[in-house]
């Protein structure tokens, strides 16, 4: 069964804040298996909490962050790539994952393959050492270009590049989650789980635009906005079936996110998903 485990994104303050030592072991307790380390600067120090993390509390690093060029989320593997891999013997983690292409990347077939074949020496050379590189995808992976979605593009000219799916961003991107785990079975080794809601209409809005104080442009705004990122379970993502099925395509760790809380406390939040998650068998 695959492992459960954190987004530490939605964590990052507390980790500037308290160090990720003390974060892992609220993690712990939160009854989560492990970690997947983003959007934090990974410091000697960082990595070594890591380290006594998995020790005093058994929380161990599923993956940690990688770009290619320097300037990026985690390790630079152009000028880090030692590093990187020395970090990943440190820890035990045998994954590193890319959050996002350049967005420049995304604006053409050509784009897209050039960026893909820029990657595959990497993910080839990690490989090599025992560590697997996975592309993250969003909503825009599903652009298609010339009939070829961009998840199509990576996986022809970066077949070394591993995917870490997120089946909100799927869904959101107009892809039927379930479709796309069996369309990439065997690259499927991360698995975001964050589920996808719709707010209810507020109705000081519906008041504001028939009173005309609102125009129609900025109320459609305000539709639009409605869908929402939501905790594990509160949303309608089909979990059963999807669990399963990512299992089935290879997924290794399920990692709990959710990219906005709209102010309640992540914790509370994590929490939530996690009992969820319980309640379903995992």
């Amino acid at each position: 069964m695959a492992v459960v485990g954190l987004q530490l994104m939605m964590l990052k303050d507390r980790i500037n804040e308290k160090g990720m030592y003390e974060v892992l072991r609220e993690v712990r307790e939160l009854d989560i298996d492990s970690v997947e380390v983003s959007q934090v600067e990974m410091t000697d120090e960082l990595i070594d909490d890591l380290v006594r993390g998995k020790a005093d509390f058994g929380v161990e690093t599923a993956a940690m962050s990688a770009s290619i060029a320097p300037g990026g989320n985690g390790f630079a593997l152009e000028t880090e790539f030692d590093r990187a891999v020395e970090a990943c013997r440190k820890t035990g983690s045998r994954f590193l994952r890319i959050g996002m292409m350049p967005f420049t990347a995304m604006t053409s077939k050509a784009a897209t393959e050039e960026w893909a074949a820029s990657v595959e020496p990497y993910a080839a050379r990690l490989a090599e050492q025992g560590i697997r590189l996975c592309y993250h995808n969003h909503h825009v992976d599903l652009i298609q270009f010339e009939g070829e979605r961009i998840f199509d593009i990576v996986r022809r000219v970066a077949p070394s590049l591993l995917f870490e799916v997120d089946l909100h961003w799927v869904q959101r991107g107009g892809m039927a989650p379930l479709d796309m785990l069996e369309a990439y079975a065997g690259a499927c080794k991360l698995i975001h789980v964050k589920d996808f809601r719709v707010a209810p209409m507020p109705a000081d809005a519906v008041a504001r635009l028939e009173a005309k104080e609102l125009d129609t442009k900025d109320f459609y705004g305000i539709f639009l906005s409605l869908a929402q990122f939501a905790e594990v379970g509160q949303g309608n993502m089909n979990w059963p079936a999807l669990l399963p099925a990512a299992e089935k395509a290879g997924a290794e760790y399920f990692l709990i996110e959710q990219d906005d809380t709209y102010g309640r406390d992540p914790i509370d939040c994590i929490r939530e998903s996690r009992e969820y998650l319980k309640s379903i068998g995992y």
